[in-house]
């Protein structure tokens, strides 16, 4: 059994831990605030993209269809985007997404596909170079950057496309956490090449409507579609970003509620000690004293 001496430093380090969890809570409830208000501000955007890449690419067909939306025309190499936070101490958020991609991965691999990973945020590349560190080929570190941008998108977007010119692979998915709330956020995987068109078309304003496009269709499309991507990504990055506030938010609330069940738990083994080895000294004496 512990001493007294040792339950109460126990008791103060428990107290110093619940000091530092809810602190984090409320640097994360501070910055979800912002980074809630960011991702739903970009959800508009690249759906409305989305719509617009399906309205051109219902007038584009054939060898006039850029590469990047009608892909290699083969499905052997796949290229896994995996987005996760830098950061840990946020429950569950970045397993969850590294869960997906290594089930994506294994089901490729039994199938006998060739799979490379590009890898965005610390956590999840830790997680996932245990198993597949060998499949890497290019790692993102968005550690120092205070606050998510369009470049640091446009960045990953950039080496994608290029890989894909090169013939590196023929398929690329990318995974990350789409924001609900602060308990529910839910890993997602999205195909970005070869781009789908499959994106809801105006068809309730529009209906009927003819569109003339200049320059030609395939022009607009070969401009468009490398600018999705990049828009895309960074929707998942802000998607990520919200969610990994609201795990933590909620993390750090479990924390701090099971730091005060457990001083409480403590503070009773203290104080039933501490009265038992009164009452024995007081016996002790009453004892001698009688023994005299």
């Amino acid at each position: 059994m512990p001493s007294l001496k040792d339950l109460r430093n126990r008791i103060a380090s428990v107290k110093a831990t619940q000091k530092i969890t809810k602190a984090m809570q409320m640097v994360a409830a501070a910055k979800l605030r912002r980074a809630q208000e960011a991702a739903e501000a970009a959800r508009p955007y690249s759906q409305r993209m989305g719509a617009v890449l399906a309205n051109i690419a219902q007038n584009v067909s054939g060898e006039d269809a850029p590469k990047l939306m009608t892909g290699t025309g083969a499905d052997n190499v796949h290229l896994l985007i995996a987005c996760t936070a830098e950061r840990g101490l946020c429950g569950g958020f970045n397993s969850q997404i590294a869960r997906l991609v290594r089930d994506h991965a294994r089901k490729l691999l039994s199938e006998g596909k060739t799979v490379k990973i590009i890898t965005v945020g610390k956590k999840g590349a830790d997680i996932l170079k245990r198993e597949f560190g060998s499949l890497f080929i290019e790692h993102f570190n968005l550690r120092e950057v205070k606050q998510i941008g369009f470049a640091n998108a446009d960045e990953i977007g950039r080496k994608v496309i290029a890989l894909f010119e090169e013939g590196a692979f023929d398929v690329c998915t990318l995974f990350y956490s789409e924001f609900k709330s602060v308990i529910s956020q839910v890993p997602t995987a999205q195909q970005l090449i070869p781009a789908s068109a499959g994106g809801e078309a105006e068809s309730d304003n529009a209906a009927g409507a003819l569109y003339e496009y200049e320059p030609d269709p395939s022009v607009i499309l070969g401009d468009l579609i490398p600018r999705n991507i990049s828009v895309q990504i960074f929707r998942a990055l802000l998607e990520n970003v919200a969610g990994e506030m609201g795990a933590k938010m909620s993390a750090m609330d479990n924390a701090t509620r099971n730091a005060g069940d457990m001083i409480n738990k403590l503070s009773i083994t203290y104080n039933r000690q501490r009265q038992a080895q009164i009452t024995k000294e007081l016996i002790e004496i009453i004892s001698g004293a009688e023994a005299l």
